[in-house]
């Protein structure tokens, strides 16, 4: 199969040249590239409901959405993905066609469920798909060193109560390839020899610099926008608490596209101004907004910093 080389590790210009793989070019291709470190979520999931935000900040991982469906996925350089794009009828033949290079590669693996490769029963590998008129791309994670203790604080959904009306991640038991294929050194040397694989001696396309350009120029009108990761989030409800000097808080929201659509707050706190008129005030502004808010008027010694973690509480 004709291949396409990523070297890029940004996953916003990622997901923009996965979207170009599908409808920017013809035949059918195959790319394997890697992200620096990111949550990846699905096309229908809520950014709030699935993604622990305020680790992502403090370790600078970015967040991106991608034009398929399915759940929320970690990414860092212990981990290969690979995408596959063509003429619909042609892409729907290969999905098998990961599995099958793993065993000749040496491994058990098996495709079960919807998209799932297992390898001694364990996960190792989660693919979606997109279709976009005549063509279809499935693309998807290969963990070979993935740092598991990274992957399950940035997906540690919020100890809340909550309801997102869109797709909630399942978490399934996973493996890193890593210690079950010692025959390779690194994961470069596994990728290397996946792709000889897969390529099988078909050749290269090389994009050429208009086409990059058309890229960079999704990246930044799409997949690097608030719109696109946050915005379009759907109607997802909360219900959070928070202990401060001022007394308990308890905040009752909902997110609509990414921004408050209804937010009551309860509890025993002291403040010199009704809760209600920061209710009203933050009706249709982001959740970073609260920062711009005189929240010590309601709160008191309370700082606008220190109130955003009622939303972002885990």
């Amino acid at each position: 199969m004709r291949y396409v080389i990523n070297n890029c590790t940004d996953a916003h210009w990622n997901m923009a040249h996965d979207e170009f793989l599908l409808e920017g070019l013809t035949g059918t291709v195959f790319c394997l590239w890697q992200n620096a470190p990111a949550v990846i979520i699905g096309l229908n999931q809520s950014a709030y409901a699935e993604v622990n935000l305020p680790y992502l900040e403090a370790g600078g991982i970015l967040l991106a959405r991608r034009v398929t469906g399915g759940g929320a996925v970690y990414h860092d350089l212990g981990n290969l993905n690979y995408s596959i794009a063509g003429p619909a009828k042609e892409v729907e033949k290969c999905y098998d066609l990961m599995a099958d290079a793993l065993r000749r590669l040496g491994l058990p693996a098996e495709r079960t469920g919807r998209n799932d490769i297992l390898v001694n029963g364990l996960k190792c590998s989660g693919w979606a798909k997109r279709l976009s008129k005549d063509r279809m791309m499935i693309h998807g994670t290969l963990m070979w060193d993935v740092d598991f203790e990274a992957l399950t604080e940035a997906l540690a959904v919020p100890g809340s109560k909550l309801s997102a009306a869109g797709v909630a991640s399942v978490r399934s038991r996973v493996c890193n390839l890593r210690p079950l294929l010692p025959q390779f050194k690194s994961l470069e040397e596994f990728r290397d020899a996946l792709h000889g694989v897969l390529a099988d001696g078909s050749p290269e396309i090389r994009l050429t610099d208009a086409q990059k350009a058309q890229i960079t120029q999704r990246t930044k009108e799409k997949f690097g926008t608030w719109d696109w990761i946050y915005g379009r989030s759907p109607k997802t409800e909360f219900e959070r608490t928070r202990k401060f000097p001022c007394g308990t808080v308890t905040a009752h929201y909902t997110l609509t596209h990414g921004v408050f659509s209804e937010l009551e707050f309860t509890g025993d706190f002291i403040g010199n101004r009704p809760a209600q008129e920061l209710s009203a005030a933050l009706i249709g502004k982001r959740l970073e907004d609260v920062l711009s808010q005189p929240v010590q008027d309601y709160f008191e010694g309370v700082t606008p910093q220190e109130f955003l973690s009622v939303f972002h509480q885990l």
